[in-house]
């Protein structure tokens, strides 16, 4: 059985929106690299303001 991983060990990104740092997810693994966004809330904010998703 694998080990888990720390929390300090996984990846980090800064949110395009709120610049709130936020962690690597399971449900990115296929797409980390496109993922630009904390949450939904900041996605949406990011539609209304007109930034390219």
């Amino acid at each position: 059985m694998a080990k888990a991983r720390k929390k300090a060990d996984l990846p980090t990104k800064v949110c395009a929106v709120c610049g709130l740092p936020f962690t690597w997810r399971r449900k990115w693994a296929r797409d980390w690299e496109r993922v630009r966004y904390c949450s939904e809330r900041c996605r949406r904010a990011a539609k209304r303001r007109g930034e390219r998703a």
